[in-house]
């Protein structure tokens, strides 16, 4: 049995969690609602202040789904009563971001201002002007987002310049080899 499927989700007090018939699991928290569709196969209980997600059968893709979805209801528990983030450095000399409304303004070294929207149930945060915080309450939607900036200027691993999340590493490399010398 899958250790991480088997494992009881604790529910703090203030999350509701709602079963529905057409086995769509919604849960409701100080932080706002989010729903989650469940796999024909996987059942889910609700019991003693906990959810427990069970499989039907010992298929090899309903283990691989019976995991999947505790992790996912475990995301949602936790994104409604904390909610997540994620933090983007900007590096670069002359590269800055300003918030304009729910906007962000970059200016990373291209001919224009790229401005940026934030996607639903996002809120973008600036701290400085060279920090980006985006949170939000899907893990998913913060991670693609945080993405989403991150590919308007990739971090260049031969200027050590560009957008990165907070504690990545870049290992520098050398320019040619002709040059190295001079």
């Amino acid at each position: 049995m899958s250790r991480i499927g088997k494992a009881p989700i604790a529910m703090p007090e203030e999350v509701r969690v709602t079963l529905k018939e057409d086995n769509t699991v919604v849960i409701e928290g100080p932080k706002g609602k989010l729903s989650h569709k469940v796999p024909e196969n996987i059942g889910v209980l609700i019991e003693n202040k906990s959810i427990l997600v069970q499989r039907a059968s010992e298929e090899k893709n309903i283990r691989a789904l019976h995991g999947l979805t505790r992790r996912l209801l475990s995301n949602m528990v936790e994104g409604v009563t904390l909610g997540f983030q994620k933090t983007l450095l900007i590096k670069g000399v002359g590269y800055r971001v300003r918030k304009s409304g729910t906007k962000l303004l970059l200016s990373i070294g291209y001919s224009h201002t790229v401005e940026i929207n934030p996607l639903p149930g996002i809120e973008l945060d600036v701290d400085g002007t060279t920090t980006i915080i985006v949170r939000g309450i899907d893990k998913v939607v913060v991670g693609q987002m945080a993405a989403n900036i991150k590919n308007i200027r990739p971090p260049d691993p031969y200027k050590q310049k560009g957008i990165m999340y907070d504690g990545e590493r870049l290992k520098k490399k050398m320019g040619k080899a002709g040059k190295v010398g001079k």
